[in-house]
């Protein structure tokens, strides 16, 4: 079998996948974004599949390099017939908080009611007409990055700035406070459900719901080497297994063959106000949770490996032979 390509941009975070990819003896190559090259007019590597891991986040490690980078190598590894899990279309949707909630509208799922600017000037103008508490938060987010809850229409307008993401734009969007103070995070994998968890977080910490717990470190842009390892932890998040109701695992599912999206995780919430389930997040970037076969009965990274290896292994050769000729 041809090696399986892995691109990624956070060595600490693919540590379990590539332990896994190990364990199964599995070939695979590691192509870091941040410090990569290619021949937009040559020939594609020579793998048997891709698999894209780069995250929206990446600009908070100064790794802002790849997102352009895997915007413009996964067309390129499509184009010359490697397949890509969670490729180009999938990858659009992870970086773009708004492409995810014109998806949730186009499906008729239930999101937060949100607005899209560009410019610091009109967030409170794109809040008239939202119900407070809102938060201001990065088109392109990940672990909660730089977002900010603003209680009343007067406190929203005092703020001197925001951070808008490297794309320089960002969204408005109501608050929805959890009815039982958790959330729920569904993950899937080749269009089936894989497990359930959920979350609970104190009102008074951040945004980061990531359930590894590589991710849970106090302030996304402190300085720690990239490698979040290093950094001290916050209080933990308490993750319990969930059993979702089987409206949102259709739901979920939905949104993943929707958004073309091979592995990831979706968020919800059963709304405080309404007692209605919103979904607010689409991930396809998963860090697993921890101690995953203790909470959920099964490691999902070594699931994933041996899902990557069959995929890999029922790859054609033919699909390798160069499209332009």
């Amino acid at each position: 079998m041809r090696p399986i390509g892995v691109i990624y941009e956070n060595e600490a975070w693919l540590e379990p996948l590539f332990g896994a990819l190990d364990a199964v003896e599995a070939p695979y190559e590691r192509l870091f974004a941040v410090d990569a090259t290619f021949d937009p007019a040559g020939p594609g590597p020579r793998w048997s599949l891709a698999v894209n891991k780069v995250s929206p986040s990446s600009y908070l490690r100064d790794h802002a390099a790849a997102i352009p980078f895997a915007r413009s190598f996964l067309p390129f590894l499509e184009e010359r017939g490697v397949p890509v899990v969670n490729g180009s279309p999938a990858f659009r949707l992870e970086t773009s908080k708004a492409q995810q909630l014109l998806l949730l509208h186009s499906l008729g799922i239930r999101g937060p009611r949100a607005r899209v600017v560009t410019s610091q000037a009109r967030v409170s103008e794109a809040a008239a007409g939202l119900r407070f508490p809102v938060i201001v938060k990065p088109n392109i987010g990940g672990s909660g990055a730089l977002m900010r809850r603003f209680d009343e229409p007067a406190e929203l307008a005092a703020a001197v700035s925001f951070e808008l993401g490297p794309d320089g734009s960002g969204i408005v969007q109501e608050y929805l406070e959890p009815q039982d103070g958790a959330i729920v995070r569904i993950e899937f994998l080749d269009g089936e459900f894989l497990y359930a968890i959920s979350i609970t977080n104190d009102r008074d910490q951040d945004f980061n719901l990531c359930p590894a717990d590589i991710c849970q470190v106090p302030d996304p842009l402190a300085e720690f080497d990239n490698n979040p390892l290093d950094a001290p932890m916050k209080k933990p998040l308490r993750i319990e297994a969930f059993d979702p109701p089987g409206e949102m695992v259709d739901a979920v599912l939905r949104i993943a063959r929707a958004g073309k999206l091979d592995v990831g995780g979706v968020e919800y919430l059963v709304a405080a106000r309404d007692g209605l389930p919103y979904v607010y997040d689409i991930n396809a970037l998963s860090n697993f949770v921890t101690d995953a076969p203790s909470l959920v009965g099964f490691d999902p990274h070594a699931r994933f490996a041996r899902w990557l290896v069959e995929r890999a292994s029922r790859t054609s050769d033919h699909a390798f032979e160069e499209v332009l000729r």
